[in-house]
C-alpha cells in the first residue's frame, strides 16, 4: 500500500496548474471591458438565499479534494479529469477576453455570517467573466469523471453528486451567475468530455497481481 502511494504521488504536481489558472482568472476578472448583461427573465425570478454561499464556498475544497482521489483511485482518470479542466478553463479565458459578461447583484442587507460571507466573495470576485461559469464547469468535470472510478463506496457516490449539485445551483441563488452561464458550462463539459474521455488515450502500465497459493 505505501509503495502504491509513493508511485502515484508525484502525479499530485499536477496540481500545480490550478493557482496558474486561478491567476489568469484573476487577471481577467479585473479587466472589465463592456462587460454584457446576459441574464434573462427567469433569473429574476431565483431568489437571492445568502445560505448557499455556504457549498459555494465549498467549491474550493470538493475540487481539489477529489482531484487528489482521483490520483491516487485512478491515475489515467486523474490525468484526463487534469487535462479536461485545463481545456475548458482555456477556452472560458478566450471567451472572458473577446466577450465579457457581468451578472446583476443584490444589495447584501443585515450583518450575521451568511451575509458576510457573500459580501467576502463579492469583494474578492468582480462581476465580470460569468459566462460560462467555472464553478459550474469543474464541478460537472468531477462529477462526469467520478462516473469512471471504480469499487467507490456508495457514500462517496451520493456525496460527490449532491454536493456537487449544490455547488451548482448555489452559483444561480448567490448571485454569482445566471442562468446562460449554467448552461454554457454544461454543454462545453460535456462537448469536451466526449472527446477527452472517450478519444484520448493515455497509456498505463498494467499490474500484475500474484496470487499466493493455498
Amino acid at each position: 500500500m505505501k509503495f502504491h502511494i509513493i508511485k502515484k504521488a508525484p502525479f499530485l504536481l499536477l496540481l500545480l496548474v490550478l493557482p496558474v489558472l486561478g491567476k489568469m482568472y484573476e487577471w481577467l476578472n479585473n479587466r472589465p471591458h463592456r462587460a454584457v448583461d446576459i441574464s434573462t427573465t427567469m433569473d429574476q425570478y431565483i431568489p437571492f438565499m445568502p445560505v448557499f454561499i455556504i457549498p459555494y464556498i465549498l467549491w474550493y475544497g470538493y475540487i481539489f479534494i477529489y482531484l487528489v482521489y482521483f490520483c491516487f483511485k485512478d491515475t489515467k482518470v486523474y490525468i484526463k479529469t487534469i487535462i479536461l479542466i485545463v481545456t475548458a478553463e482555456c477556452i472560458c479565458f478566450i471567451v472572458y477576453y473577446f466577450f465579457q459578461t457581468t451578472v446583476p447583484r443584490p444589495e447584501v442587507v443585515g450583518h450575521h455570517a451568511l451575509e458576510n460571507l457573500v459580501r467576502y466573495i463579492y469583494e474578492n470576485d468582480q462581476p465580470f467573466n460569468c459566462f460560462p461559469s467555472i464553478h459550474v464547469l469543474t464541478t460537472f468535470v468531477i462529477i462526469l469523471a467520478s462516473l469512471h472510478i471504480k469499487n467507490k463506496h456508495f457514500l462517496n457516490t451520493i456525496m460527490i453528486h449532491v454536493i456537487g449539485s449544490f455547488i451548482i445551483i448555489s452559483t444561480l441563488f448567490v448571485k454569482q451567475h445566471v442562468i446562460f452561464d449554467m448552461i454554457g458550462s454544461l454543454f462545453l463539459v460535456t462537448f469536451l468530455y466526449g472527446v477527452t474521455f472517450d478519444q484520448l488515450w493515455i497509456h498505463q502500465k498494467s499490474e500484475t497481481v500474484y496470487a499466493k497459493d493455498k
